[in-house]
């Protein structure tokens, strides 16, 4: 269940980032204030285009809960501590494996999800904005789009 909507210095910090959108407002409030964690976060285009969120829901609430259990590390990795071309691995709290790098450009890779924006930190937690969603195998294939199915009719 989402926490009250008391101003806090995460809820200040957020709205002064625009690429988080209000999806990635949503998944951030879901995670304690007081813990490190590294969040992967899908862009409001990418959970938009990935996923098929139109509207903040109950329906979009699960969707999101989902995606913040496998892109959420109870840890901070920022940028600076990947090596580029080095992939490191750690385990989402979803228990998804994540294989973390950061290619030439300076951008972070995770499992071949490219960085739009990193090291944004609010509150206790460091955001990575991800240029896609991070998830398993079997979500993916849950929220995939009706038309890509259309081969089989």
């Amino acid at each position: 269940m989402p926490r009250s909507t008391t101003p806090s210095t995460k809820t200040t910090d957020l709205s002064k980032r625009a690429s988080i959108g209000e999806f990635g407002e949503t998944v951030i409030r879901l995670l304690p204030e007081d813990l490190a964690f590294t969040l992967f976060l899908p862009s409001e285009e990418a959970i938009r285009r990935d996923l098929r969120l139109k509207r903040n829901d109950s329906y979009s609430y699960a969707v999101l809960t989902r995606v913040l259990g496998f892109s959420s590390v109870p840890r901070w990795i920022w940028s600076g501590d990947l090596e580029r071309g080095k992939e490191k691995s750690y385990d989402s709290i979803s228990g998804l494996s994540l294989g973390v790098s950061q290619d030439l450009n300076g951008n972070v890779v995770v499992n071949g999800v490219v960085s739009e924006e990193v090291d944004l930190r609010i509150g206790e937690i460091i955001v990575h904005v991800m240029d896609g969603v991070v998830m398993d195998a079997e979500f993916q294939q849950s929220v995939r789009p009706d038309d890509d199915d259309d081969d089989f009719d």
